[in-house]
């Protein structure tokens, strides 16, 4: 990651840029890399802020999509950021919709891309075979529409946490608690714009999945990128920050 991570006041995080303030948040497996080209694409007109979400962090018995959401919405009011973009990817997306639907006074736009918070198909409950790599590539790789993307660095990672004790059971913990708190009942309060930008062959967050949000979300438009998994703004960042763009000019710029 060729950006600093500051260290303040218990928080850690990401900052680039001027201008109106753009919070990235990334999922439950995701890295802080993860936003590089949306960062490199945006940062010439937008303050940009990816705090680093404390799973490891948080006590274990409170770990939860809640405890993390309340951790989100401390960060934007501890930097005084006023409302803020959220965007958000994976649980980074759901994440964004708690803090959204108990604070929308706080967000002026959200982008949800490959989100939880319906329906996922991840790793599941359970990790039977996380002694074995090719199990674990697998799963990477299935995160992809490409599984080139899925480098030998990105598998090593992932293979190294779920094979750490202390930090698998939290990944489940969290898992967990993400499938336990749908959100359908509680999406029609949330008026605010919001863009959907989902890959078409997503197979961790079906694009049934996109459709139900953009059916009960009631202020959103649904954007697709074709032969794209999970992570747009990795396999096809061009397309994704296009969309993006877009989205930007028409809520913050008219």
């Amino acid at each position: 990651m060729k950006y600093e991570v500051i260290e303040e006041d218990g928080f850690k995080y990401i900052e680039a840029g001027k201008g109106e303030t753009l919070v990235l948040l990334h999922g439950l497996m995701g890295e802080l890399s993860n936003w590089e080209p949306v960062i490199d694409h945006f940062k010439e007109q937008y303050r940009i802020l990816v705090p680093i979400l404390p799973i490891y962090e948080l006590p274990i018995l409170t770990l939860g999509v809640k405890s993390l959401a309340k951790y989100i919405h401390k960060f934007i009011k501890f930097k005084k950021l006023g409302q803020v973009v959220l965007i958000g990817n994976s649980l980074g997306g759901h994440l964004g919709l708690v803090v959204t639907a108990a604070h929308q006074e706080s967000v002026k736009a959200l982008v949800l891309t490959g989100s939880s918070g319906l329906y996922e198909n991840a790793f599941g409950g359970t990790f039977p075979r996380r002694e074995s790599y090719d199990y674990i590539r697998e799963k990477v790789e299935f995160t992809f529409y490409d599984p080139s993307i899925a480098t030998k660095e990105m598998v090593d990672e992932i293979f190294k946490t779920v094979n750490e004790r202390s930090r698998v059971i939290r990944i489940l913990a969290l898992a967990k608690s993400a499938i336990r708190h749908n959100m359908s009942k509680e999406l029609n309060k949330i008026t605010i714009p919001v863009s959907l930008i989902w890959g078409k062959n997503d197979q961790v967050t079906p694009p049934d999945v996109a459709e139900e949000f953009h059916q009960l979300l009631p202020n959103s438009e649904l954007n697709w990128v074709d032969k794209c998994g999970h992570v747009p703004m990795m396999e096809h960042p061009e397309i994704f920050n296009k969309y993006l763009s877009t989205f930007l000019d028409r809520i913050l710029l008219k």
